[in-house]
């Protein structure tokens, strides 16, 4: 088999004049007619660039040198902007940001769904620094420099950033990156410590620490008196998921909560919880608002968790169904409804992407759904909440695409109308792009 041929990229800065923002935060230029996402420039730039990939169907580059800057530019808080990962947009102005990624998301659902919304949604905004609650940090023992390294990874490369902070994490870890990378080198075990996973809740910070090898003594007692002076709580994770445990303290309970519900949840580490907590407490009221509900409903509450939106539509309303792939979630769904004295929701553990005809729930009549699916959206339910016709349908989404795809299907296959939709900065400084919509049956009245 023939070898890809790999094209030899110019070494010398070229000219380009931006004429776009691109999806993933770059800048668009055309070179010669060909496409060409440069990293860190914005629209109405003058920019030099470096070629780093060329391709096919585009080239790839990286800002050289800004020879007319956008006033939309700002100069990035952070030191590590340039080649850190985690962040795409800090050299954007944060209003901006938001309006490019509602941008997206309209663009999205004209061009992929071929819909537009009756109402756009103002954004959802909130915090720009420390507001990341979760995250999952690489680690490297890189013996040529003699360190340990410990961040998101580069951008458009495999390797961990050279990171001394986090402007974007909760300041308790964010902070103390040089610290947490002098503990992992200190350690008998550096070379075998992948990974460092980021749980903070209300009151505790957890660290899990992915362990290839055993920790001897000595490195146990070095752990638990980084997490004695840090008031960090220290878990292992020796393999998979379910392996994770508690090294220290002797008990550790993460939760947050919902003030205008008076709710408080309580999650694992390692559980899928929003990363934005300021953000998550907009969301849920701007999601109750949407469904209109009156007291008497039956909701249906699609890949549920661990029970975020569940709970508080179930003091809003009659009763609520919340299904979920994750056991482990629904446990906690069922848990937290419990300690919160919550009767009128159940809970259903099914894959909601293979087949769900025999299941039980399927058979009930909803009144209203609200459906909150990964990044690859929930296109095989798509007919099923048809068949079900609910009045309202609130989709929450992580990625406009398969929202845009989806909301086809709503509105020209089940007669459905896209009548709100509207972004939440859930990720700021970030290309990703966190959305909810509402579809209303035809013929229903909207007040």
């Amino acid at each position: 088999m023939a070898r890809r041929r790999k094209h030899k990229l110019p070494t010398e800065p070229f000219p380009a004049s931006i004429e776009s923002l691109a999806h993933d935060g770059r800048g668009v230029a055309h070179i010669d007619g060909k496409a060409v996402f440069i990293d860190g420039a914005l629209p109405g730039e003058a920019v030099t660039f470096l070629y780093t990939a060329k391709r096919k169907s585009h080239d790839e580059g990286k800002v050289h040198e800004v020879i007319s800057a956008s006033d939309q530019r700002v100069p990035p808080r952070c030191p590590h902007a340039g080649v850190c990962g985690g962040c795409s947009l800090q050299h954007l102005d944060a209003a901006q940001q938001i309006q490019a990624k509602q941008q997206v998301l309209l663009d999205n659902l004209e061009r992929i769904g071929k819909v537009r919304a009756d109402t756009i949604l103002p954004p959802l905004t909130g915090p720009h620094w420390g507001y990341r609650h979760k995250a999952r940090l690489g680690a490297k023992h890189v013996f040529k420099k003699g360190k340990v390294l410990v961040g998101f990874r580069e951008k458009h490369a495999p390797y961990v950033a050279d990171l001394s902070r986090c402007e974007v994490l909760h300041p308790a870890v964010g902070g103390r990156i040089e610290a947490l990378a002098a503990l992992i080198q200190s350690l008998s075990i550096s070379a075998a410590v992948p990974q460092v996973e980021v749980a903070v809740g209300d009151d505790t910070r957890v660290l899990i620490f992915r362990v290839l090898e055993e920790p001897g003594p000595a490195d146990r007692e070095r752990l638990a008196d980084f997490a004695r002076r840090h008031d960090l709580h220290i878990y292992l994770q020796p393999k998979g998921p379910d392996s994770v445990s508690l090294l220290w303290p002797d008990a550790s309970v993460l939760s947050y909560t919902l003030p205008d519900y008076a709710l408080e949840l309580q999650f694992l580490p390692n559980d899928f919880t929003q990363v934005n907590p300021v953000i998550n407490r907009k969301m849920i009221p701007q999601a109750l608002k949407l469904l209109e509900l009156s007291g008497d409903e039956t909701v249906l509450d699609l890949f549920c968790g661990l029970g975020n939106f569940t709970l508080p539509i179930a003091k809003a309303t009659g009763r609520v169904v919340g299904v979920e792939g994750d056991a482990g979630l629904v446990q906690r769904a069922r848990d937290n409804a419990v300690r919160n004295g919550i009767d009128n929701v159940s809970f259903h553990v099914c894959d909601l992407t293979g087949d769900v005809g025999a299941e039980s729930w399927l058979r009930a009549k909803y009144d209203k759904v609200l459906i909150d699916p990964p990044r690859s959206g929930a296109q095989e339910l798509m007919a099923l909440l048809g068949k079900w016709s609910p009045e309202r349908i609130v989709y929450v989404s992580c990625h406009p695409g398969s929202l845009a795809r989806d909301a086809g299907l709503l509105v020209h296959e089940q007669g459905y109308r896209l009548v709100a939709a509207g972004v939440m900065d859930m990720f700021p400084h970030t290309s990703h792009v966190e959305s909810m919509a509402l579809f209303v049956k035809a013929g229903q009245s909207i007040r």
